[in-house]
């Protein structure tokens, strides 16, 4: 006895996996057809399940055969009704939970949540995944944008100052360093005489 019991070891309590479509239900209050959601649960062993469906609001449902049995190799269609659509209960997430087991064991071997929405519109939830949607794109693109900018000022940082601002650098301070206009006593030629506006100029260029 003790040999056959070591030999069943994959029907451990909770270990099963639960196959249900969809893990989702959303309803929409201004959209009647979506007050009433269907469940299915596949059956993919050889042998027989036994099901419950559990929910953290069950005031709010209606679960039409909230547990049964489904055959081997064979699916179930469990309808789920929302009976208190109101503003009050917009967005708010509920919980499912589908609990099954075999035939002739009490213990649930495997389980699976299935979340439920109440939203206002299903008009409104596109055009609110739409404005999503577009502001990721937006922001995705001003990023690579935005990479793209920065990328040439860390090549010239990190390659030191340029030979064009090397140069214009010398100049100015060349500029600056002659005299002005007007200076007679001085040794420069009168041609290399700045006016002060020019050193001005050089000024600005070299700040």
């Amino acid at each position: 006895p003790m040999q056959q019991q070591k030999r069943q070891p994959e029907l451990v309590e909770g270990n099963l996996p639960v196959f249900v479509f969809p893990t989702e239900l959303i309803f929409y209050a201004d959209d009647q057809s979506t007050h009433k959601q269907v469940l299915t649960l596949y059956n993919p062993y050889e042998f027989a399940l036994k099901f419950k469906v559990l929910c953290t609001t069950p005031n709010k449902y209606t679960v039409v055969d909230a547990s049964g049995a489904v055959k081997p190799q064979c699916c179930v269609d469990i309808v789920i009704r929302h009976r208190d659509v109101r503003a009050s209960h917009f967005g708010v997430i509920d919980k499912f939970r589908l609990q099954v087991s075999e035939q002739s064991q009490r213990k649930a071997l495997g389980r699976k949540e299935i979340i439920a929405t109440l939203l206002p519109s299903a008009k409104e939830q596109q055009q609110k995944e739409e404005e999503e949607k577009r502001i990721k794109e937006h922001l995705t693109e001003s990023v690579f944008f935005e990479q793209n900018l920065c990328q040439p000022e860390h090549r010239t940082a990190s390659s030191g100052p340029s030979l064009l601002t090397v140069f214009l650098g010398i100049v100015c301070v060349a500029a600056l360093m002659l005299p002005t206009l007007g200076d007679m006593e001085s040794l420069v030629p009168l041609y290399l005489h700045l006016s002060v506006n020019q050193k001005l100029v050089a000024a600005y260029v070299l700040g």
